[in-house]
C-alpha cells in the first residue's frame, strides 16, 4: 500500500474485506451448507458484494491506482462462477400454438392473517391468476380459503397439513393429471409434490418444491431488535435443512420416467448450494428468457430471486415474466415453454 494516503489505505483495507467475502461467497455454493452453515448467509448478499466491489473498482480506476486489480479479479471470478447478477438482454417472447404457460406463486396463505391492508387480497390473487391464464400453476403456502375458487382449472392436486388450519402446496392444470404424489421432508411442514401431466402425446412431470424458510423478518425495526447471533444460528439451521431436503428431492427427480419441470420457492438464491444441487443440468427459465434482476421476493434491502422454474433441455423456453403485483411477500413468475 505504498504511495497511498491514510484515507486510501483505510479504503483499501475495506476493499480487501469485501473482496474476500465475495471470493468466499463464490466458493460456498460448491460446499454442503452443513460445512459452513452460518457463513452460507453470504449467498443472500452476493448482489450487494458485487455492487460494492464494482464501486471500489471505479474508485481506484478514477485514481489510476493498481489497487483496482483486486476487485477486478474478484469480479471476474464471480462472473465466471455465477454469470451476471443482472440480465441486460430483453425478455424473450416467441408465440407458438404449442406453448405451455407455467406459473409459480407463493401466495402466503392468501393473506389469511391480514399482513396487507387490502381485505380482498385473496380474490385479487385469484382474479390475477385467471387473467394471466397459465396452463399449469404451482402454489406454495396454499390454503383452501373460502373465497378462493380455482374451478377454472380442470385438474388439481394438493398436499395439505395442519390441524386447525390446513395449508401446503398445490398444483393446478388444464391438462389431465394421471399420477401424483409427495416427497415428505423430515421435521418440517415443507415438502415437494409432483403431478404427471398429459399434454397431447407427451407426459411431463411437474414438481412443486417448497424448501425450508429462513424466517427472516424484512422489517427494519424487527431486524434491529433481533440478536445477530440468534439470527445467524437460525439461518444456518435452515440451510442445513435445505441441504437434506434438496438431496431427498434430487433422489426422487432422478427416478422420473418423464421430462421434468421444477417450479417452486427454494427460500435461497441461485448462488446457493441447494439451487445448484436441484438445478443440475436443467435450464433456468429466467436466465434463458428473462431480464433484469429477476426479483421474486419482497426483501427491502436487495433484489432477491428465490423462486424458480427449471426445465428439461427438451423444452424450448419461449418466454419468462416476473409480475409486479403486491398480493404476497413473493412475486409470481411465469415461463412459456414448448416441448420439442
Amino acid at each position: 500500500m505504498k504511495g497511498l494516503h491514510i484515507f486510501d489505505k483505510f479504503m483499501y483495507v475495506i476493499n480487501i474485506i469485501v473482496a474476500m467475502l465475495l471470493l468466499f461467497a463464490c466458493i460456498l455454493p460448491l460446499l454442503p451448507p452443513k460445512t459452513f452453515s452460518v457463513l452460507s448467509v453470504l449467498n443472500l448478499g452476493i448482489s450487494f458484494l458485487v455492487l460494492v466491489n464494482a464501486l471500489f473498482l471505479l474508485y481506484w480506476l478514477a485514481k489510476l491506482k493498481k489497487q483496482l486489480l483486486l476487485s477486478l479479479i474478484i469480479l471476474i471470478i464471480g462472473y465466471l462462477s455465477f454469470g451476471s447478477v443482472y440480465k441486460f438482454s430483453a425478455s424473450k417472447h416467441v408465440d407458438h400454438p404449442d406453448n405451455i404457460k407455467v406459473m409459480n406463486y407463493n401466495v402466503r396463505l392468501f393473506d389469511l392473517y391480514e399482513w396487507l391492508p387490502d381485505p380482498n387480497t385473496e380474490t385479487k390473487i385469484v382474479d390475477f391468476i385467471k387473467k394471466s391464464a397459465p396452463d399449469m400453476l404451482c402454489i406454495q403456502e396454499y390454503h383452501p380459503h373460502k373465497n378462493v375458487d380455482f374451478s377454472f382449472f380442470k385438474y388439481k392436486f394438493e398436499m395439505l397439513s395442519g390441524y386447525k388450519m390446513k395449508y401446503g402446496q398445490a398444483i393446478f392444470s388444464q391438462y389431465p393429471i394421471i399420477n401424483s404424489g409427495s416427497i415428505d421432508f423430515p421435521d418440517t411442514d415443507n415438502n415437494a409434490i409432483f403431478a404427471d401431466i398429459v399434454k397431447g402425446k407427451d407426459t411431463v412431470r411437474l414438481y412443486n418444491v417448497h424448501l425450508e424458510s429462513m424466517k427472516i423478518d424484512t422489517n427494519v425495526e424487527s431486524l434491529k431488535q433481533e440478536k445477530s447471533e440468534r439470527l445467524f444460528k437460525r439461518v444456518g439451521g435452515a440451510f442445513k435443512m435445505q441441504q437434506l431436503q434438496s438431496e431427498l428431492f434430487v433422489m426422487h427427480k432422478e427416478s422420473s420416467p418423464y421430462k421434468i419441470i421444477i417450479s417452486g420457492d427454494f427460500n435461497n438464491t441461485d448462488f446457493s448450494y441447494v439451487y445448484r444441487k436441484i438445478k443440475g443440468d436443467l435450464i433456468d427459465t429466467f436466465k434463458d428468457a428473462g431480464n433484469g434482476f429477476g426479483r421474486t421476493y419482497d426483501f427491502r434491502f436487495l433484489p432477491v430471486r428465490i423462486d424458480f422454474i427449471l426445465v428439461d433441455d427438451a423444452f424450448d423456453v419461449n418466454g419468462f415474466k416476473t409480475f409486479d403485483v403486491h398480493y404476497s411477500d413473493h412475486y409470481p413468475i411465469m415461463a412459456t415453454l414448448r416441448l420439442e
